[in-house]
């Protein structure tokens, strides 16, 4: 077993130490047996019938040292210093199989002295989100924090109506954010910044400290994996939805799960938050923003780092962001990298989905039936304007001709690359509404699906199929 506190016991001023608010009727809906394996953690505490017990007793070595973190955000571009855990709680620390450190968070704990006003609650809408969410991003390949248990309730929570309370333990390798460090610079508090830091470097970059310069090594790492992060959200058609810098991770992973949603119809500017009427968080924009939220983190960093040392971080941005994009991109059409006109024709083909609105997911997953020198009738046939399609698919053929990879790997390079199923938001809802009627059988197997996204037979054909056209790329709300 391992497992500890060393953030409370190290930064014990960035935070409070809060109990957990018990849920009334309490009861285990789902526990992650493959995640919980990999963790150097007691599995006699995360059984069915004792975990709620578990994370209800104060004493319980669980949830004794339960921590609320204090930080601030960039929330839609504006500065904003009273953010915090309002509904969610740090427990403590382990280690999963290969030695690396994995934070171990309650999400829907209730309220902390950073809730707001707010409740401090989680609905069972949005922790089975979460637990969909990150299961599947995981699956993918995708960076993710990870759902380990879901608990609900006959807790009345209410949000637009009332709905029954809930609780998520996830896991991540921390839940240091974009806006620990922004808010310890805003507030001209150098020496709980410093501290921050140092916690940093020894428990989670250690490896970064033995060059001239470790601040600058952070800044450049936190950089480059923020861009392979987006470049996968990119080359799945995923949209994040609330990239505030609250929600952004210092490890580059997919963080705070709210109104996210993968593309159904191919869309460049789909949103897919009601808040965001006019889509600084859009699909296309991610990558922009991405860099904007960089930039406010490294206003962190203007005690260690000059200007041109920060920018000079910064920079590996969009290098880094192409570089990886083009090689997920490349692996998705079957050939061994993209270069000279192998843009233009990716681009060609993504102009083609978005002008006919046709399927993100299933058109790529199609693209595996095209072969050099056979007619494609049923890859054009989905397009309503078939000789475009048949010039690009004939464009397509003779590249393929062209390039070193054989028929074989090919084959196979594509079939992991592009999945049969996503996580769709209209299959989320049916989910979401089975479970309030009692019923998580629906729930069991769509999770079941998204965690073999690439495996035809054991991908089940209800959940890989699109929604009707009026319901495509579903825009949620934040309580989502």
């Amino acid at each position: 077993m391992h497992f500890d506190h060393h953030f409370v016991q190290e930064l014990s001023a960035l935070g409070a130490i809060t109990p957990i608010s018990p849920l009334s009727d309490s009861r285990v809906i789902a526990i992650n047996q493959g995640l919980l394996e990999s963790l150097q953690l007691p599995e006699a505490w995360f059984q069915h019938d004792t975990l709620v017990d578990n994370l209800y007793n104060p004493e319980h070595p669980l949830v004794r040292n339960s921590f609320a973190q204090k930080y601030g955000g960039h929330q839609f571009g504006a500065w904003n210093p009273d953010l915090g855990d309002g509904r969610g709680l740090l427990l403590g620390h382990t280690r999963d199989a290969n030695q690396q450190p994995v934070d171990l968070h309650l999400k829907g704990a209730g309220p902390t002295p950073y809730s707001r006003f707010g409740d401090g609650r989680a609905v069972l809408r949005s922790t089975l989100r979460e637990y969909l969410a990150s299961e599947a991003m995981h699956h993918l390949g995708i960076p993710t924090s990870r759902a380990l248990a879901l608990i609900t309730s006959n807790h009345p929570v209410q949000r637009e109506q009332t709905e029954p309370g809930a609780m998520l333990i996830r896991t991540c390798p921390s839940h240091i954010r974009f806006g620990h460090f922004e808010y310890f610079a805003h507030s001209r508090q150098p020496e709980l910044l410093e501290r921050l830091f140092q916690y940093t470097f020894t428990h989670h970059c250690d490896q970064l400290t033995t060059g001239e310069n470790a601040h600058h090594a952070l800044l450049s790492d936190i950089t480059q994996r923020t861009a392979r992060l987006v470049a996968h959200w990119q080359s799945v058609g995923f949209v994040h939805g609330v990239m505030n810098t609250d929600n952004m991770s210092i490890h580059g992973i997919t963080f705070d799960y709210g109104p996210y949603a993968f593309m159904d119809a191919c869309e460049p500017g789909m949103i897919s938050n009601h808040s965001d009427p006019n889509g600084r968080y859009a699909y296309d924009k991610q990558p922009g923003i991405a860099l904007w939220n960089l930039n406010a983190l490294a206003h962190g960093f203007t005690s260690y780092l000059d200007v041109d040392g920060i920018t000079e971080a910064l920079q590996q941005f969009e290098p880094t962001l192409q570089q990886h994009y083009a090689q997920l991109m490349a692996n998705k059409l079957g050939l061994s990298k993209l270069h000279g006109d192998d843009f233009s024709l990716l681009n060609d083909l993504l102009t083609l989905m978005a002008r006919e609105g046709a399927d993100y997911t299933h058109t790529f997953r199609r693209l595996a039936g095209i072969e050099p020198h056979r007619a494609s009738h049923e890859f054009c046939d989905r397009f309503v304007d078939r000789s475009a399609a048949q010039h690009w698919v004939s464009r397509y053929q003779q590249r393929l001709l062209n390039d070193p990879i054989d028929p074989t790997t090919r084959q196979a390079t594509m079939g992991l690359a592009n999945p049969v199923v996503v996580l769709r938001n209209h299959h989320a809802q049916t989910v979401i509404e089975a479970a309030y009627q009692g019923d998580f059988e629906p729930f069991q197997r769509l999770l079941a699906t998204l965690q073999n996204p690439f495996d035809e037979q054991h991908s089940s054909a209800e959940f890989a199929q699109p929604p009707p056209t009026e319901n495509a790329n579903m825009k949620l709300s934040c309580s989502s």
